[in-house]
């Protein structure tokens, strides 16, 4: 409850007893200000809740903004430690390719090594292939 709510408060209730005793007493003068005094404080009791209203929904929204401020930099951290963790995945996979490829790649070459005329053989009907496949009239 702020000042302006507490102020219109007691006004509205001054103006009620101003017009009972001017009801009372048969002073009209005294009954027109009770109802100036009891219009004129609602009205700034009403003015004091919308008021009231208006900072608490300002706070809120401070609070919302605050709490989106958090949750937006926990998913970017979030994000952060995904593409981290990616990445250390990506650089295990090429480096186990690497090797792997490294390891088939000198088993080719043994192979090629031990069965040179089986090689030859199938490089040229490879050759052949490619030759025979890419000539225009085919």
């Amino acid at each position: 409850m702020n000042r302006d709510e507490i102020r219109g408060a007691s006004r509205h209730l001054k103006g009620r007893v101003q017009t009972a005793l001017g009801g009372l007493t048969g002073d009209p003068a005294r009954q027109v200000r009770g109802a100036v005094n009891q219009v004129a404080g609602g009205a700034q009791y009403a003015y004091g809740r919308a008021r009231d209203r208006a900072e608490d929904w300002a706070e809120d929204g401070r609070d919302l903004a605050h709490e989106v401020r958090d949750r937006a930099g926990s998913l970017i951290e979030e994000g952060r430690n995904r593409a981290e963790r990616f990445a250390a995945d990506g650089r295990d996979f090429a480096r186990h390719a690497r090797t792997r490829g490294t390891a088939y790649g000198g088993r080719a070459m043994r192979h090629a090594d031990d069965n040179r005329a089986a090689t030859l053989l199938g490089l040229a009907a490879i050759a052949f292939a490619v030759g025979w496949l890419s000539r225009p009239g085919r």
